[in-house]
């Protein structure tokens, strides 16, 4: 077993806009969806496990809250990586980090997301161990996305 954590896919992008309401409405003269949350400052459009955040901005800092959503099989791994390798975690609990040409990358567990591979997908990326926790299957059982766990 690899001392290094497994990439497994993308969870979600996080795009600043200027405006919410707005960025709904174009977003919504083009594609058919469906919110999986709003607050006055962000909305999340779903993609069925995953989904675009759309956070508003003024600009002055365009590319600081521009990310996306790394899925890996074990967040520790990742973080004991970066402890190792001496690069400096953004503030906060998550495990979040600039890379050296200033992209932030938020990392996210598999087994904590709405985010599911096909079985046959994860055993063919060597995962097929990766389970999903009690609360991501009930999201998933929520929007009529049941996934069964051998």
């Amino acid at each position: 077993m690899s001392d290094k954590a497994r990439i497994v896919g993308i969870n979600h992008v996080a795009l600043e806009v200027g405006n919410i309401d707005e960025a709904l409405s174009f977003y919504g003269e083009i594609f058919e969806y469906s919110l999986r949350g709003r607050s006055e400052k962000m909305a999340f459009i779903d993609m069925g496990d995953q989904f675009i955040a759309l956070f508003e901005g003024h600009g002055e800092h365009s590319d600081a809250g521009r990310h996306f959503g790394l899925v890996v099989d074990d967040k520790e791994k990742v973080r004991q990586q970066f402890q190792s390798a001496g690069v400096k975690l953004l503030p906060g609990s998550g495990v979040e980090f600039r890379d050296p040409w200033g992209n932030r990358v938020q990392i996210v567990e598999y087994a904590n997301i709405q985010f599911a591979k096909h079985p046959a997908v994860l055993n063919g990326m060597r995962c097929g161990d990766l389970r999903k926790s009690h609360g991501a299957l009930d999201e998933l059982a929520k929007k009529g996305m049941a996934l069964k766990q051998n």
